[in-house]
Order: structure tokens, then C-alpha cells, then sequence
């Protein structure tokens, strides 16, 4: 499955999950890691669990799956690395804190509040 593709079916779960602040950032020119960076929020620790094991259900279903992941344990902030899209999921504190928008650019908003 093409990046784009992928990061539709990511984009997808999380908003049938509720996920809220959603961003694609298209990083292809500014690193060799990924093509896309996509950043979610949730309302606990425990929607953040929910919305990775959803993603990762969906791009299974898709012939996807992630190659790694990280921060599942405190679920404060995951990090589910699908090759050339990586999703970060976090509550509002640490989004707040990190706010890897500054870093990596404003990318593309793909919904408000719920």
C-alpha cells in the first residue's frame, strides 16, 4: 500500500474513534525516515491505547501492519511506526509539551475538535 493510501486508512481510524486535533505532515523533503508524520490527541491514557490497537487493527485488515512500537505501556504517548507513516498519539499534556507541529511544520489539519 502506497503512503498515501496508508496514512487515508490511519486518518480514517481515528476519526471513527474520536481522535481529535488530527495532522498529516508530509515530511518526504525533510527526512529519509518517513513520508508522513501523523499526529492525533486523545482525552486519557486510555482513549490513546484504544485509537492504537484501532489503527493498528485497520491497516491490518488493509495488509499492513506496524513494524514497531513504542509507548504503549503509559499510553501518555504512542508511537507506531508503519515505514513510510508515523503516527503519534498523545494525550493533551505531553501534545502540549513536545509540540512536534512546531518541529516538523504545520501539516495539513484534518479535523477539529469532535
Amino acid at each position: 500500500m502506497k503512503s498515501l493510501e496508508l496514512s487515508e486508512v490511519i486518518l480514517s481510524a481515528l476519526k471513527e474513534r474520536k481522535a481529535f486535533d488530527i495532522v498529516r505532515i508530509n515530511v518526504e523533503e525533510k527526512t529519509s525516515v518517513a513520508d508522513y508524520f501523523i499526529i492525533a490527541s486523545a482525552r486519557s491514557s486510555t482513549q490513546v491505547k484504544s485509537l492504537s490497537e484501532h489503527i493498528e487493527e485497520a491497516v491490518e485488515k488493509q495488509g499492513g501492519r506496524a513494524i514497531r512500537k513504542e509507548g504503549v505501556q503509559d499510553a501518555r504517548w504512542i508511537v507506531l511506526d508503519f515505514g513510510d507513516v508515523i503516527v503519534h498519539l498523545f494525550n493533551d499534556e505531553t501534545r502540549l509539551f513536545y509540540h512536534l507541529e512546531r518541529l516538523w511544520g504545520e501539516g495539513e489539519k484534518i479535523s477539529n475538535d469532535f
